[in-house]
C-alpha cells in the first residue's frame, strides 16, 4: 500500500489525512523523503549549466517538498500528542536531520553556485524579494559553516549532529518529569480552591481523585487560593525542580554540554561568543544593546517588586505566619490584595472567560481588522480535541487554522504556534495551514472550559502568530510568515494581546457560562484597572530569565551552569521571594533547540515595539482604525521577512521607538 505521508494528500485543502497515519509510516516516508531531497540538491549542486537565479536558489525553494510533508505531520504530533513510539522516533530522526542539514551546507559545489551568483548579484536584475532570498540563503550557508575545510568542517558536522541529539533529549526529559508528578489531594485540601479548579484537578485524576499536576494551568491557581502552606510549597517546590531531579531525566549536565558545544561552534565561524554569533542576524545586533534593553526595565521593575513583597509579608504576618514572604506564597498573597484593593476575584471573573467565547473573540477582532471570515471544519485531525476552521476573506480562501487547546500528559509544556505549510507562490501557490497548541485546564464532559485572564492572553497571543503566518503573501516559502528575525517575531503576537484588553471586545465576548450575562461593566473595570497588576513581579521573573540566557552564551561556557544562574541571580540582586520564569533545568526555550538561545529577551524587545505600535491605534482613538490596520498588514503581517524588520516597522510607525511606552504598559514608569 501507498504511505499516507508521501502520496497524494487528496483532502479538504491538502491537509494531512490523520486518520490514514499510523506510527509505523513515519520511519519509512522520512527515510524516502530524506534520500529524495538529498537527491534533488545533489542535481542542483551537479547541474553542468552556470549558476542562475532559477537553476539554482528557486530550485533549491521547491527542493525538499515530500520531506516538509512528512516533517510537518511528525513534528506537530511530536510534540502535542507524543507517546514512546514517537519519541523513540524523535531521538532516530533528530541526528539524521541534522547530518542532512550538514550535507546540505556543507556542499561546497552548491555553495561555489551560490557564491557566484552573489558576486554577480548587482548584474542579474533580481526583483528586491530575490534579491532578499539570495542574501539570506549565501548567509545561511556562511554561518552554517560552508566555508569551513577539512578538520574545522568535519567537527562543525559533529557538533551539530550532538547538539541535535542533546535538544531533543532535554525536551523529552522534561515531558518525562512533567507526565511523571502528581500530588494527589484529600476532600480537606480542596478547602479554599474554587470550583473550577477543584473540577480541573478532578478531571486530570484517575477515578474523580483529585491531583495537582506541574501543567501551569494547574499548579498556578493552586498556588493562588489553596491555604495549605506546606502544599503550596510541595507543588512550587515539584514545579521549579523540573529537570533537575536526578537519573535519567536529569538535564543539568546536558544544559551544560549543549553552552559548551554551541561556543565552540562559534569559535569555529570566527566569532567571539554565541551570543555574539546569534544576535548578528537580529535586530538588537549585539549583546550590549540587549543588556542595556534588560538592565533599562530591570530597575523599574525590581522597585516595584521589591515594594509589593514588603506588602505581600506584612499580610502574610497579620496571618500569623512569621518569617519571610518564600516564592510559594506570593501567588497565594498577591491574589488576596488583588482581591482587597482592585475587588477583583479571578475566580469570580473566569467564569466570564470561555474558551469558544475567547476563540470567537480573536475571530472577530480579525474580521474587524482585517476582514478575515472562519467557517468551522469537519475534517479528522490528530487527537479528538483539536477544531480546524477554513479562512477566507471576501470568500477567497486564504488558510486553514487548527487550534488544540486542552493540556494532556501527551504534550509538552507552554503553548506555541506553528505552520504545517507556509504561505508561497512558488513553485505553486500554496495557502497555509497554520496550528495553535495550548495546555488550558480541560473541564469536566458536559462542561464549558474557562479560562484565567492569562489564559485568554495566551490565546490571543498565538493566534497574533497564527495571523502573521496566514496573512503571509510573499513569493518564496522560506522568507514567508514568522520566518522573521527572533526578536522581531514577538511583535505580531504581543501586539495582539492588546486587542482582548479592548472594552468593547469584553462587553460582547466575556459573557458568563451559566446565565449568558456580560460582564458587569464594573468588573470590566475592575479587570481593565488591575491591568498592570503584579507587573513587578512578572516582569522580575521574566528579565531574570532572560539575563540568565544571556550570560550562558556572552562569554565562556560555564562548566556548571547551575553556579553560573546564581551568579546573574545574585548580581542582579534577585528578590528572594520571585524564581526566574525558567531556571535552567526546564528552560526549553533555550535548550530544546537553537530558537531562543541569546534570545529569550527578544519578548521583551518586541514588547517594546507591541507598546508603541497599539498606542497608534490610541492615538486615533479607535482600536479597530481601517487606515492603521491595512498599514499594519501590508507592513508587517503580510512582509514575512522580505525586508529587515527595523525597515518594516518604521513604514507602519515612521519611527523606531523607546523604552518608554513598555514602561507605562507595565505601569513601571516612574
Amino acid at each position: 500500500m501507498t504511505n499516507p505521508l508521501l502520496s497524494k494528500w487528496d483532502t479538504p485543502f491538502e491537509i494531512a489525512p490523520f486518520e490514514r497515519i499510523t506510527d509505523d509510516d513515519f520511519a519509512p516516508a522520512f527515510e524516502q523523503a530524506l534520500a529524495a531531497h538529498r537527491a534533488e540538491v545533489e542535481a542542483i549542486a551537479d547541474n553542468p549549466e552556470a549558476p542562475t537565479f532559477t537553476n539554482t536558489i528557486e530550485a533549491m525553494e521547491a527542493a525538499g517538498k515530500a520531506l516538509d510533508k512528512v516533517l510537518s505531520v511528525f513534528f506537530t504530533v511530536a510534540g502535542a500528542d507524543s507517546n514512546p513510539a514517537r519519541q523513540e522516533l524523535q531521538r532516530e530522526f533528530s541526528p539524521k536531520l541534522a547530518a542532512h542539514s550538514s550535507e546540505i551546507s556543507g556542499n561546497k559545489a552548491l555553495f561555489g553556485r551560490i557564491d557566484a551568483l552573489w558576486d554577480q548579484r548587482d548584474a542579474l536584475g533580481l526583483s528586491e524579494e530575490q534579491a532578499r532570498v539570495l542574501m539570506l540563503t549565501r548567509r545561511g550557508f556562511v554561518r552554517s559553516g560552508a566555508a569551513l575545510e577539512g578538520a574545522e568542517d568535519a567537527r562543525m558536522r559533529e557538533i551539530k549532529g550532538r547538539l541535535a541529539v542533546l535538544g531533543t533529549q532535554f525536551t523529552q526529559n522534561l515531558l518525562a518529569e512533567e507526565s511523571g508528578w502528581k500530588m494527589e489531594l484529600e476532600e480537606a485540601d480542596l478547602e479554599g480552591l474554587p470550583q473550577f479548579l477543584v473540577d480541573a484537578a478532578r478531571s486530570a485524576g484517575e477515578g474523580g481523585k483529585p491531583v495537582i499536576t506541574t501543567s501551569r494551568s494547574l499548579v498556578t491557581p493552586f498556588l493562588q487560593y489553596s491555604p495549605r502552606r506546606e502544599l503550596r510549597e510541595k507543588a512550587w517546590r515539584a514545579w521549579t525542580a523540573r529537570g533537575a531531579n536526578g537519573g535519567e531525566t536529569d538535564n543539568r549536565a546536558i544544559a551544560a554540554e549543549i553552552l559548551a558545544l554551541r561556543e565552540e561552534r562559534a569559535k569555529l565561524l570566527g566569532y567571539p561568543s554565541f551570543a555574539a554569533y546569534k544576535l548578528e542576524t537580529e535586530m538588537a545586533g549585539d549583546p550590549s544593546r540587549v543588556r542595556a534593553l534588560l538592565m533599562d526595565v530591570w530597575g523599574p521593575a525590581k522597585a516595584q517588586a521589591e515594594a509589593d513583597a514588603a506588602k505581600l509579608e506584612e499580610m502574610m504576618h497579620a496571618d500569623g505566619i512569621n518569617g519571610r514572604l518564600e516564592p510559594w506564597d506570593w501567588h497565594y498573597y498577591s491574589e488576596k490584595r488583588r482581591k482587597a484593593e482592585h475587588d477583583l476575584d479571578a475566580a469570580e471573573l473566569k467564569p466570564y472567560l470561555q474558551l469558544d467565547r475567547m476563540i470567537e473573540a480573536a475571530f472577530d477582532c480579525a474580521n474587524r481588522l482585517f476582514g478575515l471570515e472562519f467557517k468551522p471544519l469537519r475534517v479528522p485531525l490528530y487527537h479528538p480535541d483539536c477544531r480546524a476552521w477554513e479562512v477566507t476573506k471576501r470568500g477567497e480562501h486564504v488558510a486553514v487554522f487548527i487550534g488544540d487547546y486542552f493540556a494532556r500528559g501527551s504534550k509538552r509544556s507552554g503553548a506555541w504556534c506553528s505552520a504545517m505549510r507556509g504561505q508561497a507562490k512558488f513553485p505553486k501557490v500554496q495557502a497555509p495551514v497554520v496550528i495553535n497548541v495550548c495546555n488550558f485546564a480541560k473541564p469536566p464532559a458536559g462542561q464549558r472550559a474557562l479560562l484565567s485572564y492569562d489564559d485568554a492572553r495566551t490565546l490571543f497571543h498565538e493566534f497574533g502568530h497564527a495571523l502573521h503566518q496566514m496573512l503571509s503573501d510573499v513569493t518564496y516559502e522560506s522568507i514567508s510568515g514568522t520566518s522573521v528575525a527572533r526578536d522581531f517575531v514577538e511583535l505580531p503576537s504581543q501586539l495582539y494581546e492588546h486587542w482582548l484588553e479592548v472594552p468593547q471586545v469584553l462587553e460582547r465576548f466575556a459573557t458568563h457560562a451559566e446565565t449568558g450575562d456580560p460582564m458587569p461593566r464594573e468588573m470590566l473595570e475592575k479587570v481593565l484597572g488591575a491591568a498592570t497588576y503584579d507587573q513587578g513581579f512578572a516582569t522580575v521573573e521574566y528579565v531574570a530569565s532572560a539575563m540568565v540566557d544571556l550570560d550562558f552564551h556572552d562569554g565562556a561556557a560555564p562548566a556548571d551552569p547551575m553556579a553560573a544562574q546564581a551568579e546573574t541571580l545574585a548580581r542582579l540582586g534577585m528578590p528572594h521571594a520571585i524564581a526566574m520564569r525558567h531556571a535552567t533545568p526546564h528552560f526549553a526555550h533555550v535548550f530544546s533547540g537553537d530558537g531562543y538561545s541569546s534570545g529569550y529577551y527578544s519578548y521583551m524587545w518586541s514588547e517594546v515595539m507591541d507598546a508603541d505600535a497599539f498606542a497608534a491605534f490610541e492615538e486615533k482613538g479607535d482600536a479597530f482604525d481601517p487606515h492603521l490596520a491595512e498599514k499594519l498588514r501590508v507592513n508587517i503581517l503580510s512582509t514575512g521577512g522580505s525586508r529587515e524588520a527595523e525597515e518594516l516597522y518604521t513604514a507602519f510607525r515612521g519611527r523606531m521607538p523607546g523604552v518608554e511606552a513598555l514602561l507605562k504598559g507595565r505601569g513601571l514608569a516612574a
